[in-house]
């Protein structure tokens, strides 16, 4: 799915007053409206999209949340994610925005998974499991309320630490958690927020859960980073500069070098709450350059032929 960028939509800066963002939705609204063009689709679907970022941004709730959450992932505008990483299993990479009716008005899936469709609301951002389900609804014993939910971090967060403002919902009311994630957490683990100081009757255990990331995994606390090599280079052998969770590094290929081949860096992988350090495995992946010249496609045709 793709990171809506309301601000841009309506073409204001994210310190806009109320005053400036209900003028730039009235100049948008006019110019789009589907009076003006009744036969011209992309601009009702730019009249869509400027009443739902008027929605989001002329509501001071809806506005907060929408910036609590755009800026605690560095989201840009068009930006694709996936909202599975987020607690949303209906949800898959490179969900395209439809529009559904509600009310008389369109609204964008982002819109609906974001505030509270049919499906979801905004405690689902962090850690929502199945349709209609509130997350954060939580267990209940003889002593105390207890509200469970996960919460998503980058492997890099976990190594160096970091705080996010997390949304959560409970019945009706949206509440905001700053949530401090120790250094060398691991995934699996909890942390524990006492609800008292956010005002709510029971404290919450947020679970840790790493991202995907297509060119860093963990397992245990070792960690594999993929790096791409040319051929000559995994003949021949090169340096390769290499950046890790504890700053660059100079990396040696060996001469002769295979596709998926690992090369081990001891003592930096991960490191955990107890200062445990895993290894670091370079993971070998040998590409063709997109463009070559003349000269380069004559050598590979001499390869080609010697090893014929």
């Amino acid at each position: 799915m793709e990171y809506k960028d309301y601000y841009k939509i309506l073409g204001i800066d994210k310190n806009a007053s109320k005053d400036d963002i209900k003028k730039a939705y009235r100049k948008l609204a006019k110019k789009y409206h589907p009076d003006l063009h009744p036969n011209d689709e992309r601009a009702q679907e730019k009249f869509k999209e400027v009443n739902e970022a008027y929605e989001v941004l002329g509501d001071e709730n809806k506005r907060k949340q929408y910036d609590t959450f755009g800026s605690g992932n560095n989201f840009n505008h068009g930006q694709n994610f996936d909202p599975s990483q987020f607690g949303f299993e209906n949800f898959g990479n490179g969900h395209r925005y439809t529009y559904t009716t509600s009310g008389g008005e369109g609204f964008s899936d982002f819109f609906n998974m974001f505030f509270g469709g049919k499906d979801f609301g905004i405690g689902d951002i962090f850690g929502g499991k199945k349709k209609g389900r509130n997350p954060f609804r939580g267990t209940i014993n003889k002593h105390q309320q207890k509200y469970e939910s996960n919460i998503n971090i980058t492997i890099e967060e976990g190594y160096n630490g970091t705080t996010k403002q997390v949304p959560l919902k409970i019945g009706n009311e949206n509440k905001f958690l700053s949530v401090k994630v120790p250094k060398g957490i691991l995934p699996g683990k909890k942390i524990k927020i006492k609800g008292e100081k956010a005002g709510i009757d029971g404290d919450v255990y947020f679970k840790v859960k790493f991202m995907k990331d297509e060119n860093l995994k963990i397992e245990g606390l070792d960690l594999y980073k993929k790096i791409d090599i040319y051929p000559w280079e995994a003949v021949f052998g090169t340096k390769k500069v290499v950046e890790t969770l504890s700053g660059k590094i100079k990396v040696t290929v060996p001469e002769n070098m295979e596709g998926g081949k690992k090369i081990r860096i001891p003592g930096k992988g991960y490191r955990d709450m107890k200062k445990n350090k895993g290894d670091l495995y370079i993971v070998v992946n040998i590409i063709n350059p997109s463009n070559i010249t003349d000269e380069q496609r004559r050598l590979y045709e001499q390869l080609k032929d010697s090893v014929d």
